[in-house]
């Protein structure tokens, strides 16, 4: 499969769920647009991110359909109303988008020198982040609406899988809800994690999916974690950033780390 054959199997499968869309394909820079026909609303699918999942798992396809046509649902024109229990924070990246396709700003916070929160609705099964327009029909300012986040943040479950190579332990938090990564922003459990460490705790967001956390005690635990970071950036969906964070119980340092073959140097970005 290329990425000719994949936007046109997105594209078809979309067909047979609704008739609603438009598309159009940048070759450049390998985005499959899909829009809505009646608002012009829509979101981009980067096909490049996207080609080496969809060959290993026949599945993943539909798992992006799904993912289209659940967004193109939400995007109808219509008042939306606040469920407080639906509002949570986001992580995205620096680059990602700071307004809306029609110009509105998003409502966002700073966050590291690598990642910014942005805000969402959620509705189960797909979410919209929340700009200067939302906010405002929703009745409420950017303080009522952080609160209500971090009150929602912290009801989210969080249980992990944990691998251990070479005595290095790597933690993965995958809850496929849409807010793995949002759990960075947990500080009581990232303290709960950073007391259990024997090693550096490192911290990682490759994409929105999956939230990584590694005890590493040797020079094989930044080699590993680097490339798992480097593995899932590449595969995900709604990427973030594919630099490691170093936790000290405070704070978030990004970390760029240099493989073996480079005598193990770290540097840090200040």
């Amino acid at each position: 499969m290329n990425i000719f054959q994949l936007r046109d199997r997105i594209t078809e499968k979309l067909k047979e769920k609704r008739d609603d869309f438009k598309t159009a394909f940048d070759r450049e820079e390998e985005m499959l647009r899909v829009e809505r026909i009646d608002n012009g609303k829509g979101l981009d699918i980067a096909l490049s991110k996207a080609i080496d999942k969809a060959k290993k798992d026949d599945k993943f396809v539909d798992e992006v359909v799904y993912y289209i046509d659940e967004t193109l649902e939400r995007m109808k024109e219509g008042e939306l109303t606040l469920d407080e229990n639906a509002i949570y924070p986001v992580v995205r990246s620096t680059s990602f988008h700071k307004e809306t396709k029609s110009g509105v700003p998003f409502i966002t916070d700073d966050h590291t020198n690598e990642t910014n929160i942005y805000y969402a609705l959620d509705f189960e099964k797909s979410y919209r982040l929340i700009d200067e327009e939302l906010l405002n029909s929703l009745g409420i300012d950017k303080a009522a609406l952080k609160k209500l986040a971090w009150k929602n943040l912290e009801k989210l479950s969080i249980s992990y899988k944990k691998d251990t190579i070479q005595e290095n332990d790597f933690y993965f938090i995958n809850h496929n809800d849409g807010y793995d990564a949002t759990r960075i922003l947990n500080e009581d459990f990232l303290g709960e994690m950073y007391h259990s460490m024997e090693g550096e705790m490192m911290v990682g967001l490759p994409h929105q999916d999956v939230l990584i956390i590694a005890d590493v005690k040797n020079n094989v635990g930044y080699d590993v974690m680097a490339q798992m970071m480097m593995q899932y950036f590449a595969e995900g969906l709604t990427p973030i950033t594919s630099l490691s964070f170093s936790y000290d119980g405070d704070k978030l340092q990004p970390v760029f780390i240099l493989g073996k073959q480079q005598n193990n140097k770290r540097g840090r970005e200040e």
